[in-house]
């Protein structure tokens, strides 16, 4: 077995239609994911024949307020309603609804020890959701001190915390390695610890969030690490291009060589 790979369609091709974007990175052989459901014709994706690797899994809410966690939870319903349209299998999580550009719209960086009981159940209340539904939600870390100030739960050892915590096969990692690498570094080490729980794992270079090549990261090292404890699952190029679309895909396989599909 060996890892497939996925692209984001929020942020490849932005000069097209998003059904147009989708069946671009389709015909290159990739899984796509997507971002906002709710502001998107499902109908018309699904129609490009593209196989989807995530969606986001809710419209509002957050883990720990009554009002957010009631919401969260609402709205997951409809995103695994939705799911069933183009097929998504995950479904992306965070630790509170973000707001215009990337801001959370309930800060709060620092939790308390109540607020993280709070998450826990609620996760494990979307997690059975997601399991009656037969999909998974994957919760993704981020970083706090260039895309997301504020966000609760940002950190991948929090992230991991609230995965392992919960324990359902339902509930898993979107393990963004990009944000990872602002906010803790140490990245083979953390896919090491993380391998169990991953449900997807996402990848963009630093700084900049572009393709592999253009910043810091090895990320042919990480490539190698993935094959080495047989990481199977998915990951995803969740980056701008740093100049044509097409380039950035093929750095990006180039980064994690596997078979595309035909």
């Amino acid at each position: 077995m060996s890892y497939r790979l996925a692209a984001c369609a929020e942020m490849l091709y932005t000069d097209l239609p998003i059904a147009e974007r989708v069946r671009r990175i389709h015909e290159r052989g990739f899984l796509v994911e997507i971002w906002d459901w709710g502001t998107k014709d499902l109908a018309a994706l699904a129609a490009t024949g593209a196989e989807f690797s995530s969606m986001t899994g809710y419209l509002r809410g957050d883990l720990t307020t009554a009002e957010g966690r009631a919401a969260l939870l609402a709205t997951a319903g409809e995103s695994l309603r939705a799911a069933e349209v183009i097929d998504a299998p995950r479904l992306n999580l965070h630790g509170t609804g973000l707001g215009e550009g990337g801001l959370p719209v309930v800060p709060g960086a620092r939790v308390s020890g109540a607020d993280w009981v709070h998450a826990a159940d609620t996760l494990r209340r979307v997690a059975d959701l997601g399991a009656a539904a037969g999909r998974t939600f994957v919760l993704e870390n981020l970083n706090t001190a260039v895309d997301h100030p504020g966000t609760p739960f940002a950190r991948a050892a929090d992230t991991l915390a609230l995965v392992r915590g919960v324990d359902h096969p339902n509930l898993r990692l979107n393990l963004d390695l990009y944000h990872a690498q602002i906010g803790e570094g140490n990245l083979v080490e953390l896919v090491r610890e993380a391998l169990p729980w991953i449900g997807e794992i996402q990848i963009a270079d630093v700084p900049g969030r572009c393709e592999p090549g253009t910043g810091e990261i090895r990320y042919e090292a990480v490539a190698r690490v993935l094959r080495e404890v047989g990481y199977d699952g998915v990951i995803g190029m969740e980056a701008w291009a740093s100049g044509d679309a097409d380039a950035a895909l093929d750095a990006f396989a180039a980064a994690f060589p596997v078979a595309l599909a035909p």
